[in-house]
């Protein structure tokens, strides 16, 4: 990904409602926004 495997995890480990799309915390059962609970993970570019 980048130079610091850190930074990397801070991009990355992160929830996105499928609703609003707002940036939620892994540990979110419902996003911060708008209450959904239909969260999923960030994607994550396998390289390439």
């Amino acid at each position: 990904m980048g130079k610091f495997p850190e930074a990397a995890d801070r991009l990355l480990k992160k929830k996105i409602c499928m609703k609003c799309n707002a940036r939620n915390s892994m540990q979110a059962k419902r996003c911060r926004k708008c209450s959904y609970t239909g969260l999923r993970l960030k994607a994550k570019d396998k390289g390439g």
